[in-house]
């Protein structure tokens, strides 16, 4: 979120992260005022794939920490929640740049079950699925998005979550 010129970092708990985390914060300092923004942190192993224990030990993996950006809910005080999340992933790609520590998560047209079977294949942790007309609705869930964990142990399991966009959410 940037506020009065000054960007913070809050934990989905509202745990403020900038001194976690300063780099990220130095790469949203261009933000517009007042916006806030919604993502998620991922450590990359060496492979590229996300790793949840280099997340877990960020003091030595700051080279590889990105945070992935996948909704506005603000922009410049104005309110975006109601906007259908179409709408509001083209406000995010037309205001976030993207460089070694930010990025945008992807986005695709798959059903849940074709999504499932490539975080499978891929062995990653999970999927977060949302319809593309959907407004955002924080902590709940309504019907128009869903969260499905593909495998339990955090441990060998990445921090990232892909973000799959259907029109119909059949988990």
């Amino acid at each position: 979120m940037k506020s009065a010129g000054k960007i913070t970092l809050y934990s989905r708990r509202q745990n403020v992260l900038n001194t976690r985390f300063p780099y990220i914060a130095a790469a949203l300092k261009n933000l517009p005022y007042e916006t806030a923004i919604d993502g998620e942190l991922v450590a990359l192993a060496s492979d590229g794939r996300p790793n949840f224990n280099l997340l877990q030990n960020y003091r030595s993996a700051k080279s590889h920490i990105i945070y992935y950006a996948f909704d506005v809910m603000t922009l410049k005080g104005r309110d975006l929640t109601q906007l259908p999340l179409s709408e509001r992933r083209e406000v995010l790609r037309s205001i976030l740049p993207t460089n070694e520590h930010l990025g945008i998560s992807i986005a695709v047209q798959k059903t849940a079950q074709e999504m499932i079977a490539l975080v499978r294949e891929q062995g990653i942790e999970g999927i977060v699925a949302k319809r593309t007309d959907s407004i955002y609705q924080p902590g709940k869930r309504n019907g128009s998005w869903t969260k499905s964990a593909s495998r339990s142990d955090r441990s060998s399991s990445s921090a990232a979550m892909c973000l799959a966009i259907s029109e119909s959410i059949r988990l």
